[in-house]
């Protein structure tokens, strides 16, 4: 782990260690008391509680946990670093780009679509909500510029989720639809009238042929959702594969809100084993490299790095003792998990700030879903391991 530093065990300010240490000579444990003993040496501590309250020992962490306040009373968080701004948006609130070969990408600086103009008409992939319409002015434009069929005969889904295919019902019932299989399904339980169900699907891949183009799609299992594919398009030498990586840019909160945490981090080297030039990652404003893949995948090794270091490492005591003698078990858990995702994001944040934009936005949140991954899939249960 290049430039990483962990805080070592209940790294606190000086006035709360001494009042911990304090605490834990007080209550009569040592920072080696297995957490069922302890609470059964609690029960019988009366004092226990006002201990708690007195030594402090629900410590917070020593960053903040938020971006300090401005005056509107909105959080102030770092500049975004030049390098991970786009193209500017044009007066109708979007950009339309030409890639390589006939392909093209929109966006409106939140998320993204692409299209491939053909001589038999248009496939889009992708019809995120917050482009909508803009979506068809784009096509217009370009195809009356280039003098090609306007019609959209092909829609692809990248998988299932609402922001990226919301405004599929626009393109109305003759387009023809193509998912994954497990898209359908999902899209079938959804009953969303703006997400019309894929009217040809794969299971793991899927070559599309129009007007002399061709496009690919695989399936590699599940990742950021269930039924995620890859989408290259060779002509254009240019990959899709939406909620992975967010080219000059920390990812989404919650490590992109991903249903397989494990899938999603191996999805990184995918990737980049996937011939292609030019990378589109689903959202924000500009597009992507392999470079922006391998320093989100160090990125993300950091988080995981840190997040183990800091589950083998931090110490159970104080949170065992703030909320064990009132049997709130939650209230121990969620204080424990929370103190570990902000110091396994803290160092990784400092890394980064500057580096990736919204560094100081998401790192915390996506330490908290590293946290729960490292113990539930990977089974770094730290503190919560198996009883002697």
């Amino acid at each position: 782990m290049k430039g990483i530093f962990v805080r070592t065990p209940v790294a606190m300010k000086s006035s709360s260690s001494a009042k911990l240490q304090f605490g834990r000579k007080l209550i009569g444990v040592t920072m080696n008391a297995h957490r069922r003993t302890f609470l059964r040496s609690a029960a019988g501590v009366g004092g226990i509680a006002v201990a708690g309250s007195l030594t402090g020992l629900a410590v917070p962490s020593t960053a903040q946990a938020t971006a300090p306040l401005s005056g509107d009373g909105l959080p102030d968080y770092a500049p975004v670093p030049s390098g991970a701004l786009g193209p500017a948006m044009n007066e109708s609130g979007y950009h339309v780009g030409r890639i390589a070969g006939n392909l093209y990408w929109v966006t409106d600086g939140i998320y993204q679509a692409l299209f491939l103009t053909t001589k038999e008409g248009v496939v889009v992939i992708d019809a995120p909500p917050t482009i909508g319409h803009n979506l068809l002015r784009a096509i217009k434009q370009v195809t009356q510029a280039l003098r090609r069929p306007e019609r959209v005969t092909h829609l692809i889904y990248s998988h299932s989720h609402a922001d990226h295919i919301g405004a599929a019902a626009i393109f109305g019932d003759r387009v023809i639809r193509v998912a994954h299989a497990e898209t359908k399904r999902l899209l079938r339980a959804a009953r969303d009238t703006n997400r019309p169900l894929p009217t040809v699907t794969f299971e793991d891949r899927y070559h599309l042929h129009v007007g002399g183009e061709k496009i690919e799609l695989t399936y590699h299992g599940p990742n950021h959702s269930p039924d995620n594919i890859f989408i290259r398009i060779p002509s254009a030498r240019t990959l899709m594969v939406v909620d992975i990586i967010y080219p000059g840019w920390v990812p989404f909160s919650n490590l992109a809100e991903s249903q397989d945490i494990q899938a999603w981090k191996a999805a990184h080297d995918l990737v980049l084993s996937t011939e292609w030039d030019t990378y589109i990652g689903g959202h924000l404003g500009r597009l992507g490299t392999r470079s922006d893949v391998r320093l989100q995948k160090e990125y993300v090794e950091d988080l995981t790095a840190s997040t183990v270091a800091t589950l083998k490492s931090l110490d159970p005591t104080p949170f065992f003792a703030k909320y064990g003698a009132t049997g709130n078990s939650w209230a121990i858990f969620k204080s424990y998990s929370d103190e570990a995702a902000q110091r396994a994001a803290d160092p990784v944040t400092e890394k980064y700030l500057g580096v990736l934009a919204g560094a100081d936005v998401y790192t915390v949140k996506n330490a908290a879903a590293m946290v729960n991954s490292a113990r539930i899939d990977a089974g770094i249960l730290g503190a919560f391991g198996i009883h002697p």
